[in-house]
């Protein structure tokens, strides 16, 4: 139940609401209507005046409450963003206190596609800095299409890196969600393969499905919900280990984004038919275009091509 805000005592709000509907009062008139002494009526009426609601005596006229009261309700609701954020402090506070002393709070198991998906949506809702992503070619309780959290995330300046395993490129419409992640900011980058799915939160939460994809026909997705420990510290070293190694999607500075695109995909591995499906054109017009852009730096093969991309800052 929330209690009503004391900007006025029950005494001074009877009085007030009785001036309202008076034209102007004298003290005797006023104590006569509202049934109290002229002792009683003097005090309410000087405590009206000291609030700004109502004129200097000796007739009394109610004065509009908004710029009286808006002061008041203006601390008070400051004094209540305080206390929420008091709160807030001292929640986290005690979860950090009670994660050191018992283990069952550094890690949680969820079971379940929907649950893990809603663990997923908050983990990225919550989120001040940064996301990082293992994202395999089968995913386990998030497609890219569902995810609508990363682009108000990244709106807000949360900063995306996430790895995508080659084979997720191949599939209908993965690409084409990848690509307009990348335009909106996410930094995206492709391997062959990765060990493990994995969505990180500021470095101090962790989500990370434990069933292997062997056992999803027998077993219920299953995940652990890791908060600040040595484990994290590892899941999250996995995730910069692989992430040195891994192809850039998209390219930095230099080259057309068709170009940049076409690169990144020839050098993750993806081969020219597929390519050309997800681009939209022929398999000879992306040979056509390696090619001339092999022309462009001297150099007679994809490997070539590939090395002087990078040296320029395309990849």
């Amino acid at each position: 139940m929330v209690e009503r805000l004391d900007l006025l005592p029950a005494s001074e709000e009877q009085a007030y609401r009785l001036l309202m509907r008076m034209s102007g009062v004298g003290t005797e008139e006023f104590a006569a209507r509202a049934g109290i002494g002229p002792g009683q009526a003097t005090e309410l009426l000087a405590a009206l005046q000291r609030r700004g609601l109502v004129t200097p005596g000796p007739t009394f006229h109610a004065l509009p409450p908004d710029v009286a009261l808006g002061e008041a309700l203006l601390r008070e609701q400051e004094a209540l963003e305080s206390a929420r954020r008091l709160v807030a402090a001292l929640g986290e506070e005690y979860r950090t206190s009670t994660r050191r002393r018992s283990a069952d709070h550094l890690v949680e198991i969820v079971v379940g596609a929907g649950t893990l998906r809603e663990r997923l949506r908050d983990l990225q809702d919550s989120a001040r800095e940064e996301i990082l992503w293992f994202s395999r070619a089968n995913p386990l309780a998030m497609p890219g299409p569902v995810n609508t959290e990363e682009k108000a995330a990244l709106a807000r300046g949360v900063r995306y890196r996430a790895i995508y395993e080659r084979a997720l490129l191949e599939k209908p419409a993965e690409l084409a969600g990848i690509v307009e992640a990348v335009s909106w900011g996410e930094q995206a980058r492709v391997l062959p393969l990765l060990p493990v799915r994995l969505a990180v939160a500021d470095r101090e939460l962790a989500i990370c499905p434990l069933v292997p994809d062997a056992e999803w026909a027998v077993a219920e997705p299953t995940a652990a919900v890791v908060r600040s420990s040595e484990l994290l510290a590892a899941l999250v070293a996995l995730f910069e280990s692989y992430w040195d190694r891994a192809t850039p999607l998209g390219g930095g500075e230099g080259a057309d984004e068709p170009d940049k695109l076409l690169l990144s995909l020839v050098v993750a591995g993806m081969p020219d038919k597929s390519i050309a499906t997800h681009l939209g054109v022929s398999k000879r017009t992306v040979q056509r275009r390696l090619d001339r852009m092999m022309g462009v730096f001297g150099v007679d093969s994809r490997a070539g091509l590939a090395f002087q991309a990078a040296k320029r800052g395309w990849l």
